[in-house]
């Protein structure tokens, strides 16, 4: 992987996503890092009056580009020098902007912040940039908890439906992540509601793809598919999670606003998007 992109929009979470990202970077030995902020169009409304303002773009413009600035000088106290780190500003809507971003500089993988919820309220209210691009990027995401930090890659955890085996496109992009970091691989089925009994030949061509790597099969049952995850990667010391929603009948439902938010607001471990 030698192009991270790595969206913005200043916050604290967005700080630690990018950290996280220039330790993986110098883990996984990439060459470049794209810090970038897309600032959108933008309509307030008179209050006195009640029509719309176009608000000041050059204003807009100004803030994105002094922010950018200010958030390289910091990183740069954490850069490598065999690292190199460039800003981009755009006036775009946001996960449009990341993912035409990502086709320009031709990124490999995009790290990104997201902001914990408290309450099932607050998770139906927030939304989140993170989970729009997971669902829309052709491109792996990384979605970094607020509370993460990074570990070296050393156990990375699939979870996986069985029934269906993983795509080549995800297969490659599993293989080349497993290369770089040496990690080992845990994969996971969780069987919810006894709906399928897995058995060991479910799994033979999977098995096939990733043979080379000696791949650990594990097998729970559960009520819910983000608390069977969570609770087996945080007692196996995992390091990454990985999902393949769109792939996958079984994680489908991980990408209903309630499921999506559970996992990647609550996990403490960043859990790793792969589409088709």
């Amino acid at each position: 992987m030698q192009t991270l992109l790595v969206p913005t929009d200043f916050s604290k979470n967005a700080y630690n996503a990018a950290l996280y990202a220039i330790a993986l970077a110098e883990d996984i030995q990439s060459s470049k890092i794209i810090l970038y902020n897309a600032y959108e169009p933008y309509v307030a409304e008179d209050p006195e009056l009640g029509m719309p303002i176009q608000m000041d773009l050059e204003e807009f413009r100004k803030i994105s580009t002094s922010g950018l600035a200010k958030m390289k000088e910091v990183l740069e106290q954490r850069l490598p020098a065999s690292l190199e780190l460039v800003c981009e500003s755009e006036y775009n809507l946001v996960t449009t902007g990341i993912i035409s971003a990502c086709k320009r500089h031709q990124a490999d993988l995009i790290v990104m912040g997201i902001r914990g919820a408290g309450t099932k309220l607050e998770e139906a209210i927030i939304g989140s940039t993170s989970i729009d691009v997971a669902r829309e990027s052709k491109t792996p995401v990384i979605i970094v908890p607020a509370d993460a930090s990074f570990s070296k890659l050393k156990k990375v955890l699939l979870a996986l439906d069985f029934k269906k085996t993983a795509g080549e496109t995800a297969a490659a992009a599993i293989k080349k992540l497993l290369t770089d970091t040496n990690a080992s691989l845990d994969v996971l089925h969780v069987e919810i509601n006894k709906s399928h009994e897995t058995t060991a030949s479910d799994h033979e061509t999977f098995e096939s793809l990733f043979n080379d790597y000696n791949p650990q099969f594990h097998f729970v049952k559960g009520n819910s598919f983000t608390e069977a995850i969570d609770s087996f990667a945080i007692e196996n010391k995992t390091d990454l999670i990985i999902v393949i929603p769109k792939k996958h009948g079984l994680f489908e439902g991980i990408f209903k606003p309630s499921h999506t938010k559970a996992l990647a607001f609550h996990s403490h471990i960043p859990v790793m998007t792969l589409q088709e």
